[in-house]
């Protein structure tokens, strides 16, 4: 399980990254100051910073470079949303730069794609007897093999990812079969009726009306 470092100095914002992270199966601890946040990365422990640019002390992009050499990956958070200021923090070595405001559903996304990027992603998944193997591609169920197709393999795996949280169809086709995807969402309510079946999940994968569903814990 990865553990993040939130360097956030608004609380509210920091509570809502930490919940969402919390929902992702991580666990993480905040900090609200610059030169704090540099002391404790390099005291190790974190597998991932998400790293707000206006911090008191020292904002995001001095503390990157003070902590490029550590080599911890760094996302950066920020409410500045010029070019110039996500091509400075890429350039700085971070990850990725996600503007604020951000949707839960797209902070766990780019969590996981960094970590993975870096060999600290989860290559395993596991709900109930369900368990979802993304090195080898396979799915089992209480210990048997189960055939899903390459969507319901990936639909399994964004519903996996995002428990508990509500996602709509559009959010579905966009993740699953791409933006440019332009079929209709009954697409979407076919590869859930599919899954519900072959894993058992007619209780736990709810219908949201109007919505879209929910992977319920």
């Amino acid at each position: 399980m990865a553990h993040i470092l939130i360097v956030e100095d608004e609380a509210h914002i920091a509570q809502m990254i930490e919940a969402t992270l919390s929902l992702g199966g991580y666990t993480s601890e905040i900090c609200s100051d610059g030169v704090k946040a540099v002391e404790r990365i390099f005291a190790g422990g974190f597998d991932l910073v998400l790293l707000d640019v206006m911090l008191p002390g020292l904002d995001g992009f001095a503390v990157m470079e003070r902590v490029a050499s550590q080599g911890t990956p760094v996302i950066f958070l920020s409410a500045m949303q010029q070019v110039a200021d996500k091509v400075r923090g890429l350039h700085l070595g971070a990850e990725d730069y996600i503007a604020k405001p951000f949707e839960a559903l797209e902070l766990l996304a780019r969590v996981e794609v960094a970590l993975r990027r870096r060999g600290k992603g989860r290559e395993v998944l596991e709900y109930g007897d369900i368990r979802q193997d993304l090195g080898s591609h396979t799915v089992t169920l209480a210990g048997e093999p189960v055939a899903l197709s390459p969507k319901e393999f990936e639909l399994l795996r964004v519903f996996l990812q995002n428990r508990d949280l509500a996602l709509s169809r559009a959010k579905l086709l966009a993740l699953v079969w791409g933006y440019e995807f332009e079929g209709e969402s009954r697409t979407v309510d076919i590869h859930v009726q599919r899954l519900r079946q072959k894993l058992h999940l007619s209780e736990k994968l709810v219908t949201l009306p109007r919505v879209g569903y929910r992977l319920e814990s």
